[in-house]
């Protein structure tokens, strides 16, 4: 669609273990990094474990800081992978080893870049991973819109949460998001935002509940993006969960995340 060019991309390189510490347990880190998981945890991740596969999640992790770092440069960055919510302090799980938008968030902190981080988590599935990870936290903020009967069905406590009813359609979903996330950056004050723009949500989507058109969609992230910019907080963008049959479907929905970045921000 020629939205961008070679010189809007960049590469990562992988993260490093003290990194990777900053949000989940150095046994868990240490495990994964040494492929020494149980066979339990790796059911409950959904992957055979392999080099491979963890390095990507390094390459993933260091991909979602330079994007957050870059935001704050330019007002919002994309990773084009991402949004790994389901990984908590000490566990992987629902095909996410290491949560990129928790770590990338405690390493602003940590750097002392930002004071108060916002993470908006609206996959289809509840962000629970963070949730885990930033319980009772004073400086990171956790968000997440959800189908209330969907995976995880154990669910975390997070800062906010709005669990939704099976079926819901564009102009109750976006009344409610943009009622809630309102409120809450009123209420929190972030001077960052993580945004896990998951497209799962669409009515086409085989492991979703809700029934968003794609255009409804993009107004999700529309919304999100002109809060953002409202109120002059930079976002990183990850883009989370996408199962609908047909792949054009997937790649539309979030090819529009992007386009309505671009629009909203004047890139």
């Amino acid at each position: 669609m020629g939205l961008v060019g070679k010189e809007h991309f960049f590469s990562p390189e992988k993260s490093s273990p003290d990194i990777i510490a900053l949000a989940h347990d150095w046994s868990y880190v240490d495990q994964l990094l040494s492929l020494t998981l149980d066979p339990a945890m790796i059911r409950r991740i959904g992957f055979p474990m392999s080099q491979a596969l963890v390095d990507r999640e390094l390459y993933l992790i260091d991909g979602t800081i330079q994007s957050a770092l870059y935001a704050m440069k330019h007002q919002v960055s994309f990773n084009t992978a991402g949004g790994t919510h389901h990984a908590g302090k000490n566990f992987g799980e629902g095909f996410c080893l290491l949560n990129d938008q928790a770590i990338a968030a405690a390493y602003l902190i940590q750097q002392q870049l930002v004071k108060k981080v916002l993470i908006v988590d609206l996959d289809v599935h509840q962000g629970n991973g963070t949730a885990h990870i930033f319980e009772g936290h004073e400086a990171i903020v956790t968000f997440s819109i959800h189908a209330a009967r969907n995976f995880p069905f154990k669910k975390e406590q997070s800062t906010i949460d709005i669990a939704l009813s099976d079926g819901i359609e564009d102009e109750e979903y976006l009344s409610v998001l943009e009622q809630a996330l309102s409120s809450c950056i009123n209420s929190y004050q972030p001077d960052f935002v993580f945004y896990q723009a998951g497209v799962d949500v669409l009515a086409t989507d085989q492991l979703g509940k809700f029934n968003l058109s794609l255009a409804g969609c993009m107004q999700r992230d529309r919304l999100v993006f002109q809060l953002c910019k409202s109120n002059n907080i930079p976002v990183q963008v990850s883009m989370g969960g996408g199962y609908s049959k047909d792949i054009k479907t997937i790649v539309n929905a979030h090819v529009n995340t992007y386009s309505a970045a671009i629009d909203i921000f004047d890139l």
